[in-house]
């Protein structure tokens, strides 16, 4: 399969000196903006994290249905939507609904979610996980239910007093294929194997919730065979997608420097939650010397989807500059070629 590329932003908005994204409105403006310029260059994917209770962007889908009305090509998705707070079943007709705005160009990423500011934020908004049971296995049972809802399980019955029978009822809208787009962002090995025996494709986080003292390329490129494995196990009767994202920041301007010149470093190990956890790599410096390190990424190589973050606070100019830098002198080297060619 043709590897695919994208960019991913985090949707930060701070009105402090240097920001060019200085509200909400901002933001979600220059979010469509930067997809458009994407789409431009020949750029496969924009994608957005989602966040909770803090500046950043947090309610996806009046955002992804704009960018699918002013795109035609472009793919645009999540990495990640946090289930524990969602109400799986209305995000089944928000991703229908937007997929369908979209013809069939949504990249739906879930998960359990990250680390976060709010205090079990999800109780806030009215999810509290069952007795004895944990907030991930909250995320998980509500994932499992919205892939029932979007493949047509019904999941409601008719009022026999209204309709004269009682008989299930699908929710509504559907978009035929949805179901083969929805992503898992796994943070371990573990449950990157349990997201192949439901099927989904696999968002493998840049921080991974365990440490085997290899490189963080490597612990990754680990994740997903043992991810393809499990799929293959399970006889799904379409192959399984891959993304990792990579933070990439191309120095050539003295503006670039500036901003980046002393960020590129190694893996970063550290303790999340009691648990050793791994964090990947900052990549900044010459393009080329970037395109040669990335070439060497075990799983880069291994992924089918290549989502490159973006310092979105720049501003539009500065990301789309940054975006086709990657473009001409970066990504080729990992195997992708724009859609046009």
């Amino acid at each position: 399969m043709t590897k695919k590329i994208g960019f991913l932003s985090f949707g930060h908005w701070r009105d402090v000196t240097g920001s060019q994204t200085r509200s909400a409105a901002d933001a979600l403006h220059q979010t469509i903006d930067l997809a458009q310029a994407a789409e431009d260059i020949g750029i496969d994917g924009a994608f957005v994290r989602v966040h909770h209770f803090e500046r950043q962007l947090a309610s996806p889908f009046p955002l992804l249905a704009a960018i699918a009305a002013r795109t035609s090509a472009i793919e645009m998705g999540t990495g990640v939507i946090d289930m524990r707070y969602e109400n799986p079943l209305y995000l089944a007709e928000e991703a229908a609904a937007t997929d369908l705005i979209s013809r069939g160009r949504l990249q739906l990423g879930v998960s359990r979610g990250s680390p976060e500011t709010a205090l079990n934020g999800a109780e806030s908004f009215g999810y509290r996980a069952p007795e004895g049971t944990t907030t991930a296995d909250l995320a998980r049972s509500k994932t499992e239910l919205f892939l029932a809802a979007i493949q047509g399980a019904a999941v409601a019955t008719t009022d026999p007093a209204r309709s004269g029978v009682r008989a299930g009822l699908p929710i509504q809208p559907r978009s035929e294929g949805l179901a083969d787009r929805v992503w898992w962002g796994a943070g371990s090995r573990a449950t990157a194997v349990w997201a192949a025996s439901l099927g989904m494709n696999l968002q493998s986080s840049t921080l991974l919730t365990e440490d085997t003292g290899v490189p963080f390329d490597q612990l990754q490129a680990e994740q997903i065979r043992q991810y393809r494995e499990a799929w293959d196990g399970h006889g799904w009767d379409r192959p399984p997608l891959v993304s990792v994202s990579r933070s990439v920041l191309p120095i050539t301007e003295d503006i670039d420097r500036t901003y980046f010149g002393d960020s590129g470093d190694g893996d970063q190990v550290g303790v999340l939650d009691g648990v050793r956890a791994r964090f990947g790599r900052t990549y900044a410096g010459e393009p080329d010397v970037i395109a040669a390190d990335l070439a060497q990424d075990q799983a880069v190589q291994e992924a089918d989807y290549v989502l490159f973050t973006v310092p979105n606070q720049l501003g539009v100019a500065y990301n789309a500059r940054m975006l086709a830098t990657i473009a001409e002198h970066v990504a080729p080297a990992i195997g992708w070629k724009p859609a046009a060619s």
